[in-house]
């Protein structure tokens, strides 16, 4: 094997090519041709920078409403993207509102303004600290899990893909009419089709995802044409994760426009946060494991710990793990419950099955994450990729029970909320403290009233009712502790005749 060390402005980059004779040198004919051409046409060599915009769909990835099936769809009223490839930074901006599907009870659409920043290997987002009041300015917050998949936009662009292919030794082959081109960016894969028009009509990289392991991300391109002197696709439709999560219909590209994204100083000066976790204790030997986005409970039994939530990653997971031990050091963890599969609650599950946690889910899950752990974790491999242990779970379908004789822990499925099909609540009937997420999410104190009844929310308090539980206490997995009241009044939407 031969290792060859480029560098794309600056940045180091790896490509590595087996020695494969004749066919070899055959490919690295066409690489030159194919490459070149499609360079030429793209005009790669001249542009330093590229703008472009448009509308279309975007789709929430990892945030599917039943486990399977696809992600879900949001109107995009503007689309824009600004990339710098001297200096390899970008920022994205879109105007969405989302699709509500026949037949699933959603809130009313709020307009979204995402704004969304990476420059080399620090990323951020522009936007009001979570759980704010309306109108609370944006602010920079940084994005460490959001590097990856920012640096791969720039670099599966047509122009950038060219760029890194002419600067990789990328070796190619012929595919029917077209040519296949492939390299490696440090420890990322990258393949595209050029067409024989020598426009790229494909772009496929990976990326880690928490949950999907080494994550296949495929850009397609196509209609071609001329926007001001630049060749440039007027379609651009990008699937991740076997569902598409972007498919825009470009109306204006631009090149060599300025673009300065400095990093913003409170970002520069901490870019990957540490995790925090703090605790509070809301009933004996019941800990609100919170700090930062998504929260997490510890619940004491007699002889054993009782974890509630796994989100994001793993990362927040050791997070955690480490501070139940501090909080109660002599009692192992022997169960984690799961409340759905949606990617940012389910993104740490695999740190408690290496610890030998028994996961508990809603029985629909299951299959879902045995199938999505089997992936392959070459980029950047976890703990349970490591130790390839086995998973084990514990499942349920309306209603499960833990109970070490002194503290029951009740567990049930929400029935007919349009959030998740799969979706689990935990209520301690002792303590009258009900934990959820995603049904109810409390807003900022002295928030005005919603105009409109969120129908995640209501469907929560009708199964309260269902199930004839003595709610007190709200422990939600985003946002803060509340009662039952708050929970009454959020969903009592006065009207004008009131």
């Amino acid at each position: 094997m031969k290792t060859i060390i480029q560098s794309i402005n600056g940045l180091p980059f790896k490509a590595s090519v087996i020695a494969l004779g004749l066919t070899l040198a055959n490919s690295g004919f066409a690489a030159d041709s194919a490459i070149s051409a499609a360079y030429k046409k793209a005009g790669a060599d001249t542009v330093n920078t590229l703008e472009f915009s448009g509308a279309g769909k975007w789709y929430q990835f990892g945030q599917s409403p039943a486990p399977g099936t696809a992600w879900p769809a949001f109107e995009v009223k503007s689309y824009s993207a600004s990339i710098n490839f001297e200096n390899q930074s970008a920022r994205t901006q879109q105007t969405r509102l989302q699709i509500i599907e026949p037949n699933r009870e959603r809130p009313v659409p709020v307009e979204q303004k995402p704004d969304q920043y990476i420059n080399g290997s620090v990323a951020w987002n522009l936007a009001a600290p979570q759980g704010s009041a309306p109108g609370t300015p944006a602010v920079p917050q940084a994005q460490p899990t959001a590097v990856e998949e920012r640096q791969a936009e720039i670099w599966t662009t047509p122009q950038g893909f060219l760029k890194a292919a002419q600067n990789n030794n990328a070796v190619t082959h012929k595919k029917g009419d077209a040519t296949l081109v492939e390299f490696s960016v440090q420890k990322y894969k990258y393949q595209g089709l050029i067409n024989s028009k020598n426009e790229v009509e494909q772009v496929k990289t990976w990326i880690d995802n928490p949950i999907l392991g080494d994550t296949l991300v495929e850009i397609n391109y196509s209609h071609y044409k001329d926007f001001n002197g630049v060749n440039f696709p007027a379609k651009i439709v990008k699937v991740q994760g076997g569902a598409p999560v972007l498919d825009i219909n470009v109306n204006q590209v631009k090149v060599n426009q300025p673009i300065d994204l400095a990093i913003p100083a409170d970002v520069k000066s901490n870019p990957s946060p540490a995790v925090a976790v703090t605790s509070s204790e809301i009933a004996p030997g019941v800990h609100y494991l919170q700090g930062g986005s998504h929260h997490s409970l510890a619940i004491e039994q007699k002889d054993h710990v009782v974890v509630i939530e796994a989100p994001l990653n793993e990362a927040r997971s050791l997070a955690v793990i480490a501070k139940v031990k501090e909080l109660i050091p002599n009692k192992p963890i022997t169960h984690l419950i799961n409340s759905h599969q949606h990617f940012d609650h389910s993104g740490g599950l695999r740190t408690y099955a290496d610890a030998g946690v028994t996961i508990v889910t809603q029985e629909l899950n299951k299959p879902f994450y045995e199938k999505a752990w089997q992936q392959a974790r070459t980029i950047n491999p976890d703990k349970l990729a490591s130790s390839k242990k086995p998973a084990k779970f514990q499942t349920f379908n309306d209603k499960l029970v833990l109970n070490d004789g002194q503290r029951p822990i009740e567990i049930h499925t929400l029935q007919g909320n349009g959030h998740n099909d799969a979706f689990a609540v935990v209520y301690l009937p002792k303590e009258k403290i009900l934990i959820e997420a995603d049904a109810f999410t409390p807003p900022a104190p002295n928030t005005p009233a919603p105009t409109s009844v969120n129908p995640f929310a209501k469907n929560l308090h009708d199964n309260i009712n269902r199930l004839k539980l003595d709610v007190v206490q709200i422990a939600p997995l985003h946002g803060r502790l509340v009662t039952l009241k708050d929970l009454e009044s959020f969903i009592a939407v006065k009207t004008a005749s009131n």
